[in-house]
């Protein structure tokens, strides 16, 4: 599993938005997510400086929790 998380966060740098990924509502930032298979890439767009950084990979059980 880990190989098609590591890439599918490659992926990110040439499409922040790729087919299926979500905006979360709770957020206060430009925050997004992805699924890859029960787990989730929590990320934030920044783009007036063209970077989306990473917030948190986890199963989807524990990923939304604080």
């Amino acid at each position: 599993m880990l190989p098609k998380i590591v890439s599918a966060i490659d992926e990110l740098e040439t499409n922040p938005q790729p087919k299926g990924s979500k905006k979360l509502q709770a957020s206060t930032e430009n925050a997004y997510r992805i699924r890859i298979g029960d787990y989730r890439v929590i990320y934030v767009i920044e783009e007036d400086i063209k970077i989306v950084d990473i917030r948190k990979v986890g199963h989807r059980k524990d990923v939304y929790r604080m």
